[in-house]
């Protein structure tokens, strides 16, 4: 645990060192519309390019690739603990809300949800692929 990190502070739910402060239920859902259609219109954009499909539904983003066959990533909101969840590379990737970037962020890299994609695309692909 990092010092100055009370376990009593990571204990409580969508608690991170990027939100000090739990947002509110709807303060999430705006903010997490707000991330999944810009998400979704530039993953759309890019899938053109790079030969993927982008599906939306349920509250939840999937990006579909055509090879391997049944490959796909599942971004989804977990409003209990205000967070994005990223399934994707056999590996789930869960993003908190920074107020310094203005965005969801994966607390471990640094990365928001646009950057981190773009990375995570990127090693599917086999090509530099910018979200």
């Amino acid at each position: 645990m990092r010092s100055g990190m009370s376990s009593h502070f990571l204990a409580r739910p969508g608690a991170s060192r990027y939100s000090g402060i739990i947002m509110d239920e709807k303060e999430f859902q705006n903010r997490c519309d707000a991330a999944f259609e810009a998400l979704r219109r530039r993953l759309q954009e890019v899938g053109d390019v790079h030969g993927f499909e982008v599906e939306g539904g349920s509250g939840k983003l999937e990006v579909l690739f055509e090879e391997p066959e049944g490959v796909k990533f599942v971004i989804s909101p977990n409003t209990p603990v205000r967070q994005i969840w990223i399934s994707a590379l056999s590996t789930s990737f869960k993003l908190a809300w920074s107020d310094a970037a203005a965005a969801f962020v994966l607390e471990k890299t640094g990365e928001t949800l646009m950057q981190l994609m773009g990375r995570l695309l990127t090693e599917q692909l086999g090509s530099p692929v910018s979200v």
